[in-house]
């Protein structure tokens, strides 16, 4: 009898989605991946999350790189314990109101190290979304571990993934690095929003020139390639990197930040909305409390032509 997952990766059997519970009403679900560590995903998650949350959204992150969380410290949580009620998790909550679930929330020391094997951090996963009581959120951004193996196997199989934004960084690498994110999409029938591109250049403090540290990035050629969209490029920043070592990137990080890759989830989420909707699911493609008889969103316009 083969390994389950093994059987999955080759396409022959499925593990079913985890469950919501009844406490959690997660709207749409945004992974944030990247082929290889070190280009700054968490730093991307964590902008993306602040820049939801101020456009009025109800955002959560789900860190699912276990054995190396970084996303409670960026938020100034470090030293915070995650609690419960009843048998449910209850998420961290930043200052400006971004729900943070998180291994580092549940350790007694931020510095042990997590030495699990990859069916405990599979049931980790499966906790951090069946078993924490999310609330209502309009976007639940889950923080990828590097690479493409296991973790990142269980949450496409078992979350209700509706995109994936890829993280890169403008080496030579960066082909291999969008090729394995896209492949990995395909095969598992997610859709990818597009790429971001970090560490794209330093700017001088005195002239404004743009230095490109790691050589020309070939991130548009590589793009083209694989048919698949720039959603922005960040800078070499030390003051980014000091706002997250010290948990202030909530309040320091500049406002504008990524603005394609907000309009190409806001978009996906449309999308999505307008497909429940006229797949005849719970809600509205317009998010409001109405009846589709009478509301003059598209979503519902559709669904009323198709009846």
């Amino acid at each position: 009898m083969g390994c389950e997952h093994a059987q999955a990766a080759g396409g022959q059997t499925a593990p079913q989605q985890f469950e919501e519970n009844n406490l959690s009403e997660v709207k749409h679900v945004i992974a944030v991946l990247s082929g290889k560590g070190g280009v700054g995903k968490s730093l991307v998650t964590g902008s993306l999350a602040i820049e939801l949350a101020r456009a009025g959204n109800k955002v959560g992150i789900l860190d699912a790189d276990i054995t190396g969380p970084s996303i409670p410290k960026m938020f100034g949580m470090s030293g915070r314990r995650a609690h419960g009620i009843g048998n449910l998790l209850l998420p961290e909550i930043s200052t400006h109101g971004v729900k943070v679930m998180s291994s580092n929330l549940l350790l007694a020391n931020e510095t042990d190290p997590v030495l699990w094997r990859g069916p405990v951090i599979a049931g980790a996963i499966r906790q951090f979304w069946s078993e924490t009581s999310w609330g209502p959120l309009d976007y639940l951004l889950v923080d990828m571990p590097p690479g493409t193996g296991d973790v990142a196997l269980t949450v496409f199989q078992s979350l209700p993934v509706d995109g994936i934004v890829v993280v890169t960084s403008p080496q030579d690498l960066v082909s291999m690095i969008v090729a394995k994110a896209v492949n990995m999409a395909d095969k598992m029938d997610v859709p990818v929003l597009g790429v971001v591109e970090n560490m794209s250049y330093v700017e001088c403090p005195d002239c404004g020139k743009k230095i490109e540290v790691f050589g020309t990035s070939h991130l548009d050629e590589v793009a083209a390639q694989y048919g698949v969209d720039v959603l922005g490029r960040l800078p070499i920043d030390p003051k980014l990197a000091a706002m997250c070592d010290a948990g202030t990137l909530e309040e320091g990080l500049p406002a504008g930040m990524l603005p394609d890759a907000i309009e190409a989830i806001r978009v996906t989420a449309e999308l999505v909305d307008a497909k429940r909707a006229l797949a005849g699911d719970e809600g509205c493609a317009c998010d409001r409390d109405c009846s589709c008889d009478e509301c003059d969103c598209d979503g519902c316009a559709s669904s009323r032509k198709s009846e």
